[in-house]
Parts: C-alpha cells; sequence; structure tokens
C-alpha cells in the first residue's frame, strides 16, 4: 500500500471517528459534513419502521377474544360506566342493579364521617401533597394513618404508599435481590409476582394452599439462597379461601425465612373484629415479618400499606421506589382511610353482618346446587361455570334482570375455571342474597340447555389451541 493509500485512510478514520463521537442530535450535520468535504463516511445502518401496536402479540390476542365474543353476540362485560358510589346496589343506565361486583365489604364508603374526613384534608391541605414524602410531601395526617395501622396489627411501625399495586412490587423489588429466592402460592396477585421480577431473586411458586409443596421447594432450594421470603394472601379475591398461617409460621420459622401476607381482601373480613387472617387464627402478629394491605377495599380509599418492625419500615421509607419516587398519599385519600379504619375499630357489628351474609350466601348457592368452589364464605364467593363465553353470556343474562356480577376468565383463571365472582358484603340484605341465587341457578341453567353445538365445537377448537 502506497504512503498516500496509507495517508487517506487515516484522514478517513478520523472522519468516521469525529461523526461518531458527535451527540445525536448533530450527527447528521457531522456526517454532512463530512462527505462535502470528500470523506466517504459510512451511511447509517437501515432499520424497518417500529412495529404497529395493532400487531402487537397482545393486541392481536386481545382482539380474537373479541372475535370470538362477537361470534356468539355477546357483548363487553367490562368497563360499564356507574352513577354514584357503588354499594349493595348501583346505577347503571339508569337502572338500580344488585351489586356484587364491588369490595367495600362493610358499607365504609357510603358513611358520611368518611365523606366528611376527605373533604375536611381537602380544605386544610388541597387535594394533593405534591411532592414526594422525603422532601416536602410528609404531612401529620400519614403519620397518623400510619400509626393507626401499625397498632390495629401491634406492630412497631407502617408506611402508607399511593397504590395497593405499587406496595407489594416495590416493596417485595427492594427487599429481595438476584440472589434471594421468593416462594409465592400459585395464586398470589399480579402485584406480588411483578415485585418478584423487578428484585431479580429466583422465584418459585408452589401449589394453592398446599403447605406440603411449599416444604418441598424449600427443602429442595432454600440452602442455595441467601435470604428468602414466602409471599401469600390473607384471603384469595379469586377464590374466596384462604391459608393455614400458624402452618405458614412454623414453616417460616423452620426454614429461616420472611412470611409476608397480603391482606387486601382479609382486612376488615376474617377475625372477630376484622383484623384479618392473624386474628382469626390467634396468631402472635410478630411472627408474620411482614403485613401488607390496601386501602381500597374495606377503607374505602385508594393506596397500600406495609406493616412490621421499624428496622424493615425505616428501609422501605429510604429504599422503596414506589414511595421514595412517587407523590405522598393525597390528603383526602389518607384522611378517608384513617377515618373508616376509626369506624372499623368501633363497629366490629359491621364485620359480624359481613361475615353472616357470607356464610348465607355460600349456604343457599350451594342448596341451589351451583359449585362454589374452595370458598369459605366470607366476602368472596365465586360461581364455578366451566367455560369463560358462557360465562360472559352469563353476566349478560344477570344484567338483564338487575344483578351486577362480573365474569372472571382466561388468563385471570385457567380456561376451563372461568367463574362468576361474587363480593359479598355487610349492606346486602338476605332477600337480595336469596334473589342473587335463585338467579344464577335458574340463568346457568338456562344459558346450559341453549348452548348451541356451534358454540361447543368452536369452544372446544379454542380451549385445544
Amino acid at each position: 500500500m502506497s504512503d498516500k493509500s496509507k495517508e487517506q485512510r487515516q484522514d478517513q478514520a478520523v472522519w468516521i471517528d469525529a461523526v461518531e463521537r458527535t451527540s445525536a442530535g448533530l450527527k447528521g450535520a457531522a456526517r454532512s459534513l463530512a462527505r462535502s468535504l470528500g470523506a466517504n463516511v459510512p451511511a447509517p445502518e437501515e432499520f424497518a419502521p417500529a412495529m404497529p401496536f395493532s400487531e402487537h402479540d397482545t393486541a392481536l390476542s386481545m382482539n380474537k377474544h373479541r372475535e370470538l365474543a362477537s361470534m356468539f353476540g355477546l357483548p363487553n362485560p367490562f368497563y360499564h360506566v356507574h352513577e354514584g358510589r357503588l354499594g349493595a346496589t348501583t346505577k347503571s343506565k339508569g337502572r338500580e342493579l344488585i351489586n356484587f361486583a364491588s369490595y367495600d365489604y362493610l358499607g365504609l364508603n357510603q358513611e358520611p364521617a368518611v365523606a366528611k374526613a376527605a373533604q375536611g384534608a381537602v380544605e386544610e391541605m388541597g387535594t394533593s401533597v405534591s411532592a414526594s414524602r422525603l422532601v416536602a410531601g410528609e404531612r401529620a395526617l400519614h403519620q397518623r394513618l400510619e400509626k393507626a395501622l401499625a397498632d390495629f396489627y401491634e406492630t412497631e411501625d407502617c408506611i402508607a404508599y399511593v397504590s395497593g399495586h405499587a406496595t407489594n412490587v416495590s416493596t417485595i423489588g427492594a427487599l429481595m435481590a438476584p440472589d434471594d429466592l421468593i416462594v409465592h402460592d400459585s395464586l398470589m396477585h399480579n402485584s406480588g409476582l411483578m415485585g418478584a421480577k423487578l428484585s431479580r431473586a429466583t422465584t418459585l411458586p408452589f401449589r394453592h394452599n398446599n403447605f406440603d409443596d411449599l416444604e418441598k421447594v424449600l427443602k429442595e432450594h432454600r440452602k442455595q439462597h441467601k435470604n428468602c421470603l414466602i409471599v401469600t394472601e390473607g384471603l384469595y379475591s379469586m377464590d374466596g379461601d384462604f391459608p393455614d398461617l400458624p402452618r405458614l409460621i412454623e414453616i417460616k420459622k423452620k426454614y429461616g425465612c420472611w412470611l409476608m401476607v397480603d391482606e387486601a381482601h382479609s382486612l376488615g373480613v376474617l377475625g372477630q373484629t376484622g383484623r384479618g387472617v392473624g386474628e382469626h387464627y390467634g396468631v402472635d402478629f410478630r411472627d408474620v415479618d411482614i403485613w401488607m394491605g390496601t386501602l381500597s377495599k374495606t377503607l374505602g380509599s385508594c393506596g397500600g400499606y406495609i406493616c412490621g418492625n421499624k428496622d424493615l419500615v425505616d428501609m422501605l421509607k429510604y429504599h422503596s421506589p414506589g414511595f421514595v419516587y412517587s407523590v405522598g398519599l393525597s390528603p383526602p385519600g389518607a384522611a378517608a382511610a384513617l377515618a373508616a379504619l376509626e369506624l372499623l375499630v368501633a363497629e366490629p357489628q359491621r364485620v359480624h353482618q359481613l361475615q353472616e351474609n357470607g356464610k348465607f350466601f355460600l349456604e343457599e348457592a350451594k342448596k341451589a346446587g351451583l359449585d362454589t368452589m374452595t370458598s369459605a364464605g366470607y366476602s368472596v364467593v365465586p360461581i364455578l361455570i366451566g367455560c369463560s363465553i358462557r360465562s360472559v353470556r352469563m353476566t349478560d343474562r344477570l344484567l338483564a334482570r338487575g344483578i351486577n356480577a362480573l365474569p372472571i376468565i382466561s388468563p385471570a383463571v385457567p380456561m376451563k375455571a372461568a367463574r362468576l365472582r361474587f363480593f359479598i358484603t355487610s349492606k346486602h340484605t338476605k332477600d337480595q342474597i336469596r334473589e342473587a341465587v335463585a338467579i344464577t341457578a335458574e340463568e346457568l341453567a338456562n344459558v346450559a340447555k341453549k348452548q348451541s353445538l356451534i358454540e361447543r365445537a368452536t369452544l372446544a377448537v379454542v380451549a385445544r389451541d
């Protein structure tokens, strides 16, 4: 190679290097300048346009379900607009319906005292604290709510988040690390699974409420990991059953694990005074390392909380991303939750009424020949339908007859485990429960008779695919 060629290649390399080191916003201009001066700068690699969202796998799957529903003449059962507050009854499109689709378990969202507390907080502090609590968003109201929750659970401290889902995601994500192990019930809520994913810890399920299977997993995997977290729910929102907490405490001590109990659907529901699954079994609350719950069910607000010892809460207040990098709980939300919690403590008869209603619903459903699966008959009673199409059709038929109960279908539950889910509250009357159960049994029999051979054949193909 001649000296001139070497010199040209060196010059070329200088130009290419200069273009590459130019900031992204000026790279095009730099490339044009280099070419105008005779440098042979290669064009950027060509890429196909970004894929339209309509071709995303999720969008394609959703459209497949919509086409199937359209084929059978089924309306979308979701996102119906309701008017006013949800309670034992609701209004939709001007019609009053008996409502079994909301989790205001003790009717506290209907209470004037709760609304008044929220209104007072808005007048005093506005609609938002306008900052993360770490900087300027801390309010005495937050601290009063957290102390009340910590006292309720007989723990040292508490931290309140703006979202129940974010509470699980951020707590598990902050606490666990890649060299740790998370073992969760196979029916654990999505928020717990997303928290495990964020942590990058090894994550393994055990069969629902099967603690022999939990021990099998721990015997095989516990010694390979630094820390281990067992995650369960206080009451399962899809099935209405709950775990054997004393057995879980025994196992977590035996294998040196932390135990986290998600009380989203058991606060205000289980136990003589609504203190959840811990009170139901009479355990020492300190034997559970992490009590998690939400403010949006029994407490008629929005948000979540973690109760535990001071070291746990202190870590989360400085390292949990959903707390540190989020605005603090809104004044009306915090005030409403605190007022609702005070009413729960002062009026345990609400809990007794809910438990009586749940037991009555379960008994009536069983007498009517409905399959209530593993429900314990507290606040959640599923009615097994079997297939998603029939479940959606049942919701439509019940709606026509004045009952609001929503389907739970795949992928939220397995394909052949589609169901109607009934949320029971303390405000439902015996007559409302009797009517709902009788109509459900009647319509289920009618839908089963009228399901065409074409529908059955199509559903068989879908299930096989």
